[in-house]
């Protein structure tokens, strides 16, 4: 049987060359070989996946050692490419969110069961239960309206006003889903503008009264982002979050064998197609000769020919580190310079002998068996929106925050395949941390010391914690720009600000997946629709490719 990918290069020369095999770019290299064209994926790393990559960093535990649950992943993606039938298979939660409170029994969990959510909101107010699926409803009209605009391109107003005839006429075409999505909203067109517009904190406000729900739903607000739920256009992400929803599922899902099993299945479809995966591959530059693509040159010394070359990495990489410093107009590079990758991330990854015991939800004794909260998202240190803002306030001061704001996830709970019997793996995103803390550089003792404060916020929540841990790995900003090539720590390849999406994706002047050096087009979540493991920048490239006649 062939091997899924190599380290030995074949021939020197195709029709398109992907830079980074990250989901994104197998995603573009399997709809590009789909369609008759040669392609070689060239990854740096010994692993193909990008962030989403399953890891034993620990011996007999696997991680999914960067993104960790499912959910963003288009259907259209999944179909296409048959990715079932390569082997992904997903577990569904029937619950979403834990969020436990601090020295207390009492808890709020979140799920499918619309009967059970009002139970649990009704706790804490009667009132919020009574309008909690009015909002939810509210939320899932918004998402329906503009989640079309995930799996098209980005309206080009350069294009659209200063381009030529032709330019003219391709920059019409996007302009179609726009207007279908401004048209479904209808109604709710100003309520849609003031969730992108305003903070988070005041758009839900505007709906409950309750400190632990609003904190709760804040929460798919700032995952990832350097902001506060105060932060103006905090919004946005909170809707970006709700369009997820994989295979019909209302939850985040949790793939067997891990995140990385995401991209095996991606990389697999691929190369039914004819694509050739290589890894430990890196590419030192992109080879430009009278802005027209020729090539890559490999840090190696060897050179791969081809017409094409799409980036898997960052705009920043792609354009600052990989061209020839000449090779850009000056105004290119200044927005180029500007684009925000501030990160707030530093993800830890813990090895357990056993189960976390929550003092608001005790563990059965004997019975090693996890419970629902154990399958859910769990938030600490979110009791209500001040605490995360403090957070946040913290980390703009150069400090990590002193009372860090924790998501942990444990995706042994349903998958037995990442653990050995009874042990787990958990994933613990955490923010907020500088990327140059003020205090000096993340070396080992700093690292060591942030981990024993995130170890002592939920020893609060469930005592013991600290005995159950075997091994663990601490992720600053810094490291996973080093070892996953997102820039600043970025786990959306930039900011997923108002000013950084759609037709400002990546960068104003040039939105979406060509780029002022023919051949050369970015397939990364850099690009529109942005970050998660969606897949959509892949295909909208691999579209953007074929349709300009460019590739063989």
């Amino acid at each position: 049987m062939r091997r899924l990918y190599t380290t030995t290069l074949g021939v020197k020369a195709y029709d398109a060359i992907v830079v980074g095999g990250g989901h994104n770019g197998l995603v573009t290299a399997a709809y590009l070989a789909k369609a008759g064209k040669k392609v070689a994926v060239l990854e740096r790393r010994h692993v193909l996946g990008g962030a989403a990559v399953t890891e034993e960093i620990i011996p007999g535990y696997k991680f999914s050692r960067a993104s960790y649950v499912l959910s963003l992943l288009r259907p259209q993606i999944a179909n296409d490419l048959e990715l079932k039938k390569h082997g992904l298979k997903v577990y569904h939660k029937n619950y979403s969110s834990y969020t436990p409170i601090s020295g207390s029994k009492r808890s709020l969990m979140l799920g499918t069961d619309k009967i059970q959510n009002c139970k649990q909101i009704s706790q804490f107010s009667p009132k919020d239960a009574q309008v909690y699926l009015q909002y939810k409803e509210w939320m899932h009209r918004m998402a329906e309206s503009i989640e079309p605009l995930l799996d098209s391109a980005p309206v080009n107003l350069h294009k659209l006003t200063s381009g030529s005839l032709q330019a003219r006429m391709s920059a019409l075409k996007p302009l179609v889903p726009l207007t279908v999505a401004g048209t479904s909203l209808g109604k709710d067109t100003p309520s849609f503008l003031q969730l992108c517009l305003a903070p988070v904190a005041k758009i839900l406000e505007n709906w409950f009264e309750s400190d632990i729900l609003k904190s709760t739903l804040a929460a798919d607000a700032i995952t990832g982002q350097m902001c506060s739920p105060k932060t103006q256009g905090s919004g946005y992400v909170l809707l970006h979050h709700t369009m997820g929803g994989y295979n019909g599922s209302e939850t985040w899902c949790f793939v067997e064998g891990g995140m990385g099993s995401v991209s095996m299945a991606i990389a697999k479809a691929a190369q039914l197609h004819g694509a050739e995966l290589y890894t430990e591959k890196p590419v030192q530059q992109i080879i430009v000769k009278n802005n027209v693509v020729e090539g890559v040159l490999l840090q190696d010394g060897t050179v791969v020919r081809a017409k094409t070359v799409l980036s898997n990495a960052t705009p920043k990489v792609t354009f600052l580190d990989l061209l020839s410093d000449t090779t850009l107009p000056d105004d290119f590079k200044r927005q180029l310079a500007n684009i925000d990758y501030s990160s707030p991330v530093t993800k830890i990854n813990v090895a357990l002998r056993g189960l976390p015991n929550f003092t608001s939800s005790p563990n059965t004794p004997g019975n090693p068996t996890p419970g629902p909260h154990h399958q859910c998202l769990i938030f600490l240190n979110c009791e209500n929106i001040e605490s995360i803002d403090e957070a946040y306030l913290d980390c703009q001061q150069g400090e990590a925050s002193s009372r860090p704001y924790i998501e942990m996830c444990m995706s042994s709970s349903l998958d037995p395949t990442l653990a050995p019997e009874g042990c787990h793996v958990l994933s613990l995103f955490t923010q907020y941390t500088p990327y140059q803390p003020a205090t000096g550089p993340w070396n080992d003792e700093n690292k060591e010391r942030y981990c024993q404060k995130v170890f002592d916020c939920i020893e609060e929540y469930a005592p013991g914690f600290k005995e159950l841990v075997v091994g663990k790995e601490v992720l600053t900003p810094p490291d996973l720009e080093r070892i996953f090539g997102l820039t600043g720590g970025s786990i959306f390849h930039g900011s997923m600000s108002l000013d950084q999406l759609y037709m400002f994706r990546p960068i104003p002047l040039n939105p979406g997946y060509a780029t002022p050096i023919k051949g050369l087009y970015l397939c990364g979540s850099g690009t529109h629709p942005g970050g998660g493991v969606m897949g959509s920048p892949g295909r909208l490239a691999a579209t953007a490719v074929l349709e300009d006649k460019n590739c063989g």
